[in-house]
């Protein structure tokens, strides 16, 4: 798994993933505390996820192991949406 924030909505004229109504979201991943990194990466968002949102992220074959994504040419989906991250016993991110 990966954090990442939500930075953007990505939009296609045209795709093909077998998925219908699917909803691709930008992502920059994050350390635990949300300081976002400078890497981007499209994910699929299988939560609702908003705009600024700390989520959790499945990559590569994981991403194809859902009932909605098995068999599609999907790389990244977003499976989490996180409230809070409590690290040894210290809570360094909360919503």
């Amino acid at each position: 798994m990966v954090l990442g924030k939500v930075v953007g909505t990505v939009v296609g004229s045209s795709t093909n993933v077998g998925i219908e109504g699917a909803r691709f979201l930008l992502v920059d991943k994050c350390n635990q505390q949300g300081v976002k990194k400078g890497d981007y990466l499209v994910a699929l968002d299988l939560v609702g996820a908003g705009y600024d949102e700390l989520v959790m992220i499945s990559e590569s074959t994981s991403a194809r192991e859902t009932p909605a994504t098995v068999n599609k040419p999907i790389d990244a989906i977003i499976v989490g949406i996180i409230d809070w991250i409590d690290e040894n016993e210290t809570i360094v991110y909360k919503k």
